[in-house]
């Protein structure tokens, strides 16, 4: 493409104004609004180039940008496709589809080049992640997941037929959409379909056990989702146990209204909310007095197992943050515990790959909690297929 040249160029002067002060997406929609001589094709392909930039994160450093883009873009496509016409014949006729081939390729032409660099803090990483794959993931741009709701399938396979949507079938009710696919005009969003990533709709299994907690067909199960954010664990809890009363909180108003918003396109119009700082002592009265048979904590975190979607992360993030993430969900856990009936269930969840904010909450319930059980825990290694990891761990109240 004989733009590309040009696209090329834009992308390295947007890397260069970029400070990390906001979100790379944030900081490149201003950018766009502020230079509107750019289309809808230059704006995708220069968002891309510099997207491509941040997934080979400090690995990048030797290298000046231009050479930094050409190396994540080898490493991270399969194929050449649309970018071809940017390399010469020497890196084209490398172009392997293993990437270990590329990669050797890489190390060939430029031994100065450290994959380790790419995500740069693996002393730090849960001790059941495989090092090497899950940094090399970062160069790969994860898929879009959608959850098929019960009972709408039907719905969501007519309306990809029509467009003719290529997916993939990750099981019965999760598909993989390629990225940045416009989902407007697909069935009913949230209604139908809900956007979770295919890691965070694992943690569906977790919460079976809650279910065991109804005491016939139409009674219910006390829940708490008291880190809500967008209610995404909320729906997926509706939809695995059944009837439930539920309560949602968070810390802003702002995200509650929103949550309601999307509660409300899902069907889920009898519900509690609530805005509430869980790092203090609880004193949302709407809470005093409450027990809860499920209490889901999807705890704020680093969110370091999310950072194929923001690679800026790799470049920006400072690992003294982990340390104050970890003492946060403590605290929150340390508020929230009280609040589970006996015989109840808590499920802790991160979207971190830090062993600190994972398997250390463990032993930190057990001291300050020896009521609670540990059922079971597990890091859902979402980088072997395009997705997020995560790490989730279920508790039972056994007294």
């Amino acid at each position: 493409m004989k733009y590309l040249a040009n696209h090329l160029r834009s992308a390295i002067t947007i890397i260069e104004l970029y400070k990390g002060d906001v979100p790379f997406a944030v900081f490149l929609k201003s950018y766009f609004a502020a230079n509107k001589k750019f289309g809808s094709k230059d704006r995708r392909f220069i968002g891309q180039l510099c997207y491509t930039y941040f997934r080979l994160g400090k690995a990048a450093d030797p290298f000046d940008h231009q050479t930094a883009i050409y190396m994540a873009l080898f490493l991270g496509h399969a194929e050449p496709g649309v970018w071809a016409s940017l390399f010469n014949e020497d890196w084209l006729s490398n172009w392997h589809q293993s990437m270990e081939q590329r990669l050797g390729f890489i190390k060939k032409i430029f031994p100065q080049f450290d994959s380790t660099q790419i995500f740069p803090f693996e002393h730090l990483l849960s001790q059941s992640i495989d090092a090497t794959v899950f940094s090399l993931g970062h160069l790969v741009q994860p898929d879009l997941f959608i959850r098929i709701r019960p009972g709408r399938l039907p719905n969501v396979l007519k309306a990809f037929d029509q467009i003719n949507m290529p997916f993939v079938a990750m099981n019965d009710h999760c598909y993989a959409l390629p990225n940045g696919t416009k989902l407007e005009g697909i069935a009913e969003l949230d209604k139908d379909y809900v956007v979770q990533d295919f890691s965070s709709q694992q943690t569906a299994v977790l919460m079976e056990p809650a279910k065991q907690l109804r005491k016939g067909k139409d009674a219910s199960v006390d829940i708490w989702d008291c880190c809500a954010a967008s209610g995404g664990k909320s729906i997926l809890a509706r939809d695995t146990i059944g009837n439930m009363e539920l309560t949602v909180s968070d810390i802003r108003k702002s995200i509650i209204h929103n949550l309601s918003q999307r509660f409300e396109r899902a069907g889920i119009k009898q519900y509690q909310s609530i805005v509430t700082d869980l790092s203090k002592p609880i004193d949302a009265p709407e809470l005093a007095g409450m027990l809860f048979d499920l209490i889901i904590c999807d705890a704020p975190c680093s969110g370091s197992g999310t950072w194929s979607r923001t690679p800026e992360q790799l470049r920006l993030f400072n690992q003294d943050q982990v340390s104050g993430f970890q003492q946060l969900q403590q605290q929150i856990v340390n508020n929230t515990l009280p609040k589970l009936r006996s015989n109840g269930y808590f499920l802790y969840i991160t979207c971190s790959v830090f062993e600190a904010e994972n398997e250390a909450i463990l032993p930190f319930i057990a001291s300050k909690f020896p009521q609670m059980t540990l059922v079971d825990y597990q890091t859902i290694k979402g980088y072997a297929v395009k997705a997020d990891t995560m790490f989730a761990a279920l508790f039972k109240k056994t007294n």
